[in-house]
């Protein structure tokens, strides 16, 4: 009995020792002078009111990269996609490095900042195709399915993005389901 009392104590004198009440004089305004503020210093987005100028101007920035043969932007909506084409023989590593100076280089821009630039010839192409169409004129038929698709290609899918939706009770989708409990 003496030990299960001396136990208790002990556990008591611990529990009490380890929280952590504020001390006299120490505000909760005092606690949050310790924190880290930080301001939001990201450049805003601009919205875009004439996408030919802008895309004339980030397709110029793009092909004053050294490596860089041509550019073709296209916006859409209030997003520019830049395709650049490279030498064909050079190297994979030297690819990427190239895009990266791009990037760097649109960076700067506040048009070109949030754009989305792509090495792949194939989606080059089908900007060239799309951006001369605009320069002739053309109506461009699934204009918006055709840059969805590009951007489908050049943005990943990250399976954290992906979210389930499993419903609270699953019901059973084939008749051969009903009334049988194995399944």
């Amino acid at each position: 009995m003496v030990k299960r009392t001396g136990l208790i104590l002990l556990l008591l004198f611990l529990a009490a020792g380890c929280s952590q009440a504020p001390k006299q004089g120490n505000s909760s305004a005092n606690a949050n002078q310790n924190q880290v503020k930080v301001q939001q210093i990201a450049p805003q987005k601009l919205e875009i009111k004439n996408s030919k100028e802008v895309a004339d101007r980030l397709e110029h920035i793009a092909t004053s990269i050294p490596q860089v043969e041509s550019a073709h932007c296209v916006v859409f909506g209030n997003t520019a996609v830049v395709g650049i084409n490279l030498k064909k023989d050079m190297d994979r590593s030297r690819v990427g490095t190239v895009k990266y100076s791009v990037a760097e280089a649109l960076r700067k821009d506040p048009y070109g900042v949030n754009a989305i630039v792509t090495a792949d010839m194939d989606l080059d192409q089908r900007l060239r195709n799309i951006r001369q169409n605009i320069r002739d004129g053309k109506p461009v038929t699934g204009f918006a399915e055709q840059m969805a698709d590009i951007m489908g290609r050049i943005m990943p899918q990250l399976p954290r993005d992906i979210r389930e939706n499993i419903p609270d009770n699953p019901r059973p989708t084939d008749a051969n389901q009903v009334g049988n409990p194995n399944l």
